[in-house]
Protein backbone atom coordinates (compact mmCIF):
# COMPACT_ATOMS: atom_id res chain seq x y z
CA UNK A 1 0.00 0.00 0.00
CA UNK A 2 1.55 3.34 -0.96
CA UNK A 3 1.84 6.11 1.68
CA UNK A 4 1.48 9.95 1.83
CA UNK A 5 4.87 11.02 2.53
CA UNK A 6 5.14 14.66 3.10
CA UNK A 7 8.47 16.04 1.53
CA UNK A 8 10.28 18.18 4.12
CA UNK A 9 14.22 18.94 4.47
CA UNK A 10 14.49 18.45 8.09
CA UNK A 11 17.34 16.48 9.32
CA UNK A 12 18.95 17.16 5.69
CA UNK A 13 23.03 17.21 5.86
CA UNK A 14 23.95 21.10 6.01
CA UNK A 15 25.76 20.57 3.00
CA UNK A 16 22.90 19.53 0.86
CA UNK A 17 20.76 22.54 2.55
CA UNK A 18 23.37 24.77 1.32
CA UNK A 19 22.71 23.87 -2.19
CA UNK A 20 20.52 25.79 -4.11
CA UNK A 21 18.37 24.35 -6.89
CA UNK A 22 16.23 26.04 -9.65
CA UNK A 23 13.75 24.33 -11.48
CA UNK A 24 12.56 25.83 -14.73
CA UNK A 25 9.70 24.12 -16.21
CA UNK A 26 7.67 22.99 -13.32
CA UNK A 27 5.96 19.75 -15.23
CA UNK A 28 6.19 16.19 -15.24
CA UNK A 29 10.01 16.13 -15.67
CA UNK A 30 10.96 19.00 -13.46
CA UNK A 31 7.91 18.33 -11.07
CA UNK A 32 9.25 14.83 -10.32
CA UNK A 33 12.73 15.47 -9.92
CA UNK A 34 12.64 18.71 -7.95
CA UNK A 35 10.70 16.76 -5.40
CA UNK A 36 12.93 14.19 -5.58
CA UNK A 37 16.05 16.44 -4.90
CA UNK A 38 13.43 18.36 -1.87
CA UNK A 39 13.23 15.52 -0.87
CA UNK A 40 16.60 14.60 -0.08
CA UNK A 41 17.01 18.24 1.83
CA UNK A 42 18.47 20.48 -0.83
CA UNK A 43 17.48 23.70 -1.22
CA UNK A 44 14.57 23.10 -4.53
CA UNK A 45 12.78 26.79 -5.93
CA UNK A 46 10.48 25.86 -8.49
CA UNK A 47 9.61 28.70 -11.64
CA UNK A 48 5.78 28.19 -12.54
CA UNK A 49 3.24 30.16 -14.63
CA UNK A 50 -0.17 28.70 -14.92
CA UNK A 51 -0.11 26.26 -12.57
CA UNK A 52 1.34 28.51 -9.45
CA UNK A 53 -1.46 28.98 -7.55
CA UNK A 54 -2.65 25.37 -7.34
CA UNK A 55 1.21 24.25 -6.11
CA UNK A 56 0.88 27.43 -3.80
CA UNK A 57 -2.40 26.44 -2.55
CA UNK A 58 -1.84 22.37 -2.53
CA UNK A 59 1.43 21.65 -3.40
CA UNK A 60 3.53 19.36 -5.52
CA UNK A 61 2.22 15.67 -5.26
CA UNK A 62 3.77 12.89 -7.17
CA UNK A 63 1.88 9.78 -7.30
CA UNK A 64 4.72 7.24 -8.30
CA UNK A 65 4.69 3.93 -8.62
CA UNK A 66 8.13 3.44 -7.59
CA UNK A 67 8.83 5.57 -4.37
CA UNK A 68 4.82 6.01 -3.36
CA UNK A 69 2.76 9.27 -3.05
CA UNK A 70 5.09 12.09 -2.43
CA UNK A 71 3.78 15.58 -1.37
CA UNK A 72 5.93 18.72 -1.35
CA UNK A 73 4.10 21.64 0.75
CA UNK A 74 5.29 24.09 1.22
CA UNK A 75 6.66 24.04 -1.94
CA UNK A 76 9.13 27.83 -2.68
CA UNK A 77 7.39 28.75 -5.87
CA UNK A 78 7.73 31.97 -8.03
CA UNK A 79 5.73 33.22 -10.97
CA UNK A 80 8.53 35.76 -12.10
CA UNK A 81 12.53 34.42 -12.17
CA UNK A 82 13.68 37.71 -11.04
CA UNK A 83 12.29 36.36 -8.08
CA UNK A 84 14.17 33.40 -7.50
CA UNK A 85 17.71 33.44 -5.40
CA UNK A 86 20.78 32.83 -7.49
CA UNK A 87 20.61 29.24 -7.79
CA UNK A 88 23.96 26.83 -7.73
CA UNK A 89 22.30 24.47 -9.98
CA UNK A 90 19.23 25.01 -12.32
CA UNK A 91 17.33 22.40 -13.70
CA UNK A 92 16.36 23.10 -17.14
CA UNK A 93 12.52 20.59 -17.35
CA UNK A 94 10.94 22.93 -20.21
CA UNK A 95 10.16 21.71 -23.41
CA UNK A 96 12.62 22.24 -26.29
CA UNK A 97 9.89 24.65 -28.17
CA UNK A 98 10.29 27.22 -25.03
CA UNK A 99 14.34 27.04 -25.98
CA UNK A 100 14.11 30.85 -27.24
CA UNK A 101 12.85 31.91 -24.12
CA UNK A 102 14.76 30.48 -21.71
CA UNK A 103 18.13 32.14 -21.87
CA UNK A 104 16.98 35.32 -20.48
CA UNK A 105 15.28 33.23 -17.66
CA UNK A 106 18.39 31.31 -16.74
CA UNK A 107 20.89 34.24 -16.90
CA UNK A 108 18.40 35.70 -14.11
CA UNK A 109 18.00 32.51 -12.06
CA UNK A 110 21.67 30.92 -12.26
CA UNK A 111 24.47 32.27 -10.19
CA UNK A 112 27.40 33.49 -11.40
CA UNK A 113 29.55 30.11 -12.03
CA UNK A 114 26.76 28.02 -11.53
CA UNK A 115 25.30 24.98 -13.10
CA UNK A 116 22.88 24.87 -16.23
CA UNK A 117 21.45 21.33 -16.85
CA UNK A 118 19.40 20.93 -20.00
CA UNK A 119 16.68 18.07 -18.96
CA UNK A 120 15.63 17.67 -22.74
CA UNK A 121 15.30 15.32 -25.66
CA UNK A 122 16.89 15.91 -29.16
CA UNK A 123 20.25 17.29 -30.70
CA UNK A 124 21.55 20.90 -30.87
CA UNK A 125 19.51 22.05 -27.51
CA UNK A 126 23.24 23.04 -25.71
CA UNK A 127 24.31 24.53 -29.17
CA UNK A 128 21.33 26.58 -30.30
CA UNK A 129 21.48 27.79 -26.24
CA UNK A 130 24.87 28.12 -25.39
CA UNK A 131 25.34 31.85 -27.26
CA UNK A 132 23.02 33.75 -25.38
CA UNK A 133 24.25 32.54 -21.72
CA UNK A 134 26.81 34.25 -19.71
CA UNK A 135 30.43 32.85 -20.30
CA UNK A 136 30.60 31.95 -16.77
CA UNK A 137 27.85 29.63 -16.52
CA UNK A 138 28.80 25.84 -17.14
CA UNK A 139 26.41 24.25 -19.76
CA UNK A 140 25.24 20.32 -19.45
CA UNK A 141 23.00 17.90 -20.94
CA UNK A 142 20.69 15.89 -19.24
CA UNK A 143 18.65 12.61 -20.71
CA UNK A 144 16.18 11.51 -18.21
CA UNK A 145 15.22 8.20 -18.98
CA UNK A 146 12.05 8.14 -17.41
CA UNK A 147 8.03 7.43 -17.57
CA UNK A 148 6.29 11.01 -16.05
CA UNK A 149 2.87 12.53 -16.98
CA UNK A 150 1.30 15.88 -15.41
CA UNK A 151 -1.97 14.63 -14.57
CA UNK A 152 -3.20 17.45 -13.24
CA UNK A 153 -1.70 21.40 -11.93
CA UNK A 154 0.65 20.16 -9.76
CA UNK A 155 0.12 16.31 -9.70
CA UNK A 156 2.54 14.21 -11.69
CA UNK A 157 2.20 10.34 -12.72
CA UNK A 158 5.23 8.74 -12.12
CA UNK A 159 5.17 4.91 -13.75
CA UNK A 160 8.44 3.64 -13.90
CA UNK A 161 12.15 4.56 -14.23
CA UNK A 162 14.02 7.73 -13.61
CA UNK A 163 17.84 7.61 -14.38
CA UNK A 164 19.69 10.52 -15.63
CA UNK A 165 22.96 10.55 -17.96
CA UNK A 166 24.56 13.66 -17.48
CA UNK A 167 27.57 15.21 -19.75
CA UNK A 168 29.23 18.55 -20.08
CA UNK A 169 29.03 20.68 -22.75
CA UNK A 170 30.73 24.03 -22.28
CA UNK A 171 31.70 26.29 -19.91
CA UNK A 172 34.61 27.74 -18.16
CA UNK A 173 36.07 24.08 -16.89
CA UNK A 174 38.42 24.14 -20.25
CA UNK A 175 40.10 20.76 -19.39
CA UNK A 176 38.73 17.64 -19.15
CA UNK A 177 39.52 16.81 -15.05
CA UNK A 178 37.48 19.88 -14.37
CA UNK A 179 34.50 19.32 -16.37
CA UNK A 180 34.52 15.03 -15.47
CA UNK A 181 34.51 16.94 -11.81
CA UNK A 182 31.73 19.02 -12.32
CA UNK A 183 29.36 16.30 -14.18
CA UNK A 184 30.48 13.93 -11.41
CA UNK A 185 28.71 16.31 -9.01
CA UNK A 186 25.67 16.57 -10.65
CA UNK A 187 25.77 12.93 -10.66
CA UNK A 188 25.84 13.20 -6.55
CA UNK A 189 23.35 15.25 -6.63
CA UNK A 190 20.57 12.87 -8.51
CA UNK A 191 22.13 10.04 -6.31
CA UNK A 192 21.22 11.97 -3.07
CA UNK A 193 17.81 11.91 -4.38
CA UNK A 194 18.10 7.90 -4.62
CA UNK A 195 18.04 8.35 -8.75
CA UNK A 196 20.12 6.33 -10.99
CA UNK A 197 22.51 8.42 -12.69
CA UNK A 198 25.78 8.54 -14.50
CA UNK A 199 28.23 10.61 -16.19
CA UNK A 200 28.59 10.35 -20.39
CA UNK A 201 31.77 11.33 -21.86
CA UNK A 202 30.72 11.88 -25.49
CA UNK A 203 27.33 14.49 -24.56
CA UNK A 204 26.29 14.33 -28.43
CA UNK A 205 26.67 10.58 -28.55
CA UNK A 206 24.04 10.27 -25.61
CA UNK A 207 22.13 11.94 -27.09
CA UNK A 208 21.74 10.08 -30.51
CA UNK A 209 21.60 7.21 -28.01
CA UNK A 210 18.30 8.75 -26.56
CA UNK A 211 17.00 9.20 -29.81
CA UNK A 212 16.92 5.57 -30.52
CA UNK A 213 13.47 5.38 -28.50
CA UNK A 214 12.62 8.86 -28.96
CA UNK A 215 12.19 9.30 -32.64
CA UNK A 216 10.14 5.61 -33.02
CA UNK A 217 7.76 5.43 -29.94
CA UNK A 218 7.06 9.99 -29.42
CA UNK A 219 6.95 9.90 -33.37
CA UNK A 220 4.21 6.76 -33.59
CA UNK A 221 2.21 7.68 -30.54
CA UNK A 222 0.65 10.51 -32.38
CA UNK A 223 1.00 9.40 -36.16
CA UNK A 224 -0.68 5.87 -34.68
CA UNK A 225 -2.59 7.33 -31.75
CA UNK A 226 -1.48 4.45 -29.76
CA UNK A 227 0.56 3.81 -26.80
CA UNK A 228 3.56 1.29 -25.78
CA UNK A 229 1.86 -1.94 -24.83
CA UNK A 230 -0.34 -2.12 -28.07
CA UNK A 231 2.97 -0.38 -30.58
CA UNK A 232 4.29 -3.45 -29.58
CA UNK A 233 1.39 -5.92 -29.73
CA UNK A 234 1.28 -5.18 -33.26
CA UNK A 235 3.72 -7.27 -36.13
CA UNK A 236 3.64 -4.28 -38.26
CA UNK A 237 4.49 -1.73 -35.98
CA UNK A 238 6.91 -3.68 -34.33
CA UNK A 239 8.58 -3.95 -37.53
CA UNK A 240 8.62 -0.53 -37.93
CA UNK A 241 10.09 0.86 -34.13
CA UNK A 242 12.77 -1.53 -35.34
CA UNK A 243 13.58 -0.38 -38.65
CA UNK A 244 13.51 3.33 -37.05
CA UNK A 245 15.86 2.27 -34.66
CA UNK A 246 18.45 0.87 -36.85
CA UNK A 247 18.15 4.54 -38.55
CA UNK A 248 19.02 6.52 -36.10
CA UNK A 249 21.51 4.27 -35.18
CA UNK A 250 22.50 4.61 -38.55
CA UNK A 251 22.73 7.87 -38.68
CA UNK A 252 24.99 8.40 -35.65
CA UNK A 253 27.51 6.10 -37.19
CA UNK A 254 27.48 8.78 -40.30
CA UNK A 255 27.74 11.33 -37.80
CA UNK A 256 30.88 9.83 -35.99
CA UNK A 257 29.04 8.04 -33.33
CA UNK A 258 28.85 4.59 -32.91
CA UNK A 259 26.51 3.18 -30.51
CA UNK A 260 26.93 0.17 -28.11
CA UNK A 261 26.72 -3.23 -29.79
CA UNK A 262 23.34 -4.49 -29.13
CA UNK A 263 21.99 -1.43 -27.75
CA UNK A 264 18.56 -0.74 -30.00
CA UNK A 265 17.91 -4.41 -28.91
CA UNK A 266 18.31 -3.85 -25.37
CA UNK A 267 15.77 -0.41 -25.71
CA UNK A 268 12.80 -2.48 -27.59
CA UNK A 269 13.26 -5.22 -24.75
CA UNK A 270 13.34 -2.94 -22.27
CA UNK A 271 10.02 -1.19 -23.38
CA UNK A 272 8.57 -4.75 -24.11
CA UNK A 273 8.49 -5.05 -20.25
CA UNK A 274 7.57 -1.65 -19.32
CA UNK A 275 4.06 -0.53 -18.15
CA UNK A 276 1.79 0.66 -21.10
CA UNK A 277 2.97 4.41 -21.39
CA UNK A 278 2.13 7.52 -23.72
CA UNK A 279 4.69 8.87 -24.10
CA UNK A 280 5.59 13.30 -23.97
CA UNK A 281 5.18 14.41 -27.20
CA UNK A 282 1.03 12.33 -27.46
CA UNK A 283 0.74 14.50 -24.26
CA UNK A 284 1.41 16.98 -26.10
CA UNK A 285 -0.33 17.06 -29.12
CA UNK A 286 -3.64 15.63 -27.15
CA UNK A 287 -3.12 19.39 -25.30
CA UNK A 288 -3.04 21.23 -28.32
CA UNK A 289 0.72 22.46 -27.50
CA UNK A 290 3.87 22.61 -30.08
CA UNK A 291 5.44 19.23 -31.01
CA UNK A 292 9.17 19.13 -30.14
CA UNK A 293 10.05 18.29 -34.13
CA UNK A 294 13.17 20.51 -34.75
CA UNK A 295 15.20 18.62 -31.67
CA UNK A 296 13.88 14.90 -31.93
CA UNK A 297 13.78 14.89 -35.72
CA UNK A 298 14.80 17.90 -38.05
CA UNK A 299 18.16 18.54 -36.32
CA UNK A 300 19.02 14.53 -36.46
CA UNK A 301 17.80 14.70 -39.96
CA UNK A 302 19.57 17.85 -40.74
CA UNK A 303 23.31 16.43 -39.35
CA UNK A 304 22.88 12.82 -40.90
CA UNK A 305 22.53 14.78 -44.52
CA UNK A 306 25.41 16.43 -43.84
CA UNK A 307 27.14 13.63 -43.16
CA UNK A 308 25.59 12.19 -46.81
CA UNK A 309 23.28 10.05 -44.80
CA UNK A 310 19.62 9.55 -45.81
CA UNK A 311 17.33 8.66 -42.85
CA UNK A 312 13.56 7.78 -45.15
CA UNK A 313 11.65 6.00 -42.73
CA UNK A 314 12.47 8.67 -40.24
CA UNK A 315 12.37 11.86 -42.93
CA UNK A 316 8.38 10.60 -43.30
CA UNK A 317 7.34 10.24 -40.13
CA UNK A 318 8.91 13.69 -39.78
CA UNK A 319 7.00 14.71 -42.37
CA UNK A 320 3.45 13.13 -41.19
CA UNK A 321 4.45 14.80 -37.83
CA UNK A 322 5.09 18.14 -39.00
CA UNK A 323 1.39 18.18 -41.36
CA UNK A 324 -0.24 16.79 -37.74
CA UNK A 325 1.07 19.56 -35.57
CA UNK A 326 0.43 22.42 -38.46
CA UNK A 327 -2.93 21.47 -38.17
CA UNK A 328 -3.25 20.32 -34.23
CA UNK A 329 -2.56 23.79 -33.21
Amino acid sequence: MKTDQKVTSRGAGMERAQQRIGIIGTGAIGGFYGVMLARAGFDVHFLLRSEFAAVSEQGLHIDSDVHGALHLQPVQAYTDAAQMPPCDWLLVGAKTTSNPALAPLISRTCAAGGKVVLLQNGLGVEEALRPRLPGNLHLLGGLCFVCVNRTAPGVVRHQALGAVNLGYHSGPAQDALARQAIVESAVALFHAAGIESQAMLNLAQARWQKLVWNVPYNGLSVLLKASTTPLMADASSRALIQALMCEVVEGARACGHVLPVGYAEDLFAITEKMPDYWPSMYHDYAQGRPLELAAIYAEPLAQARQADCRLPRIEALYQSLAFIDRHNR
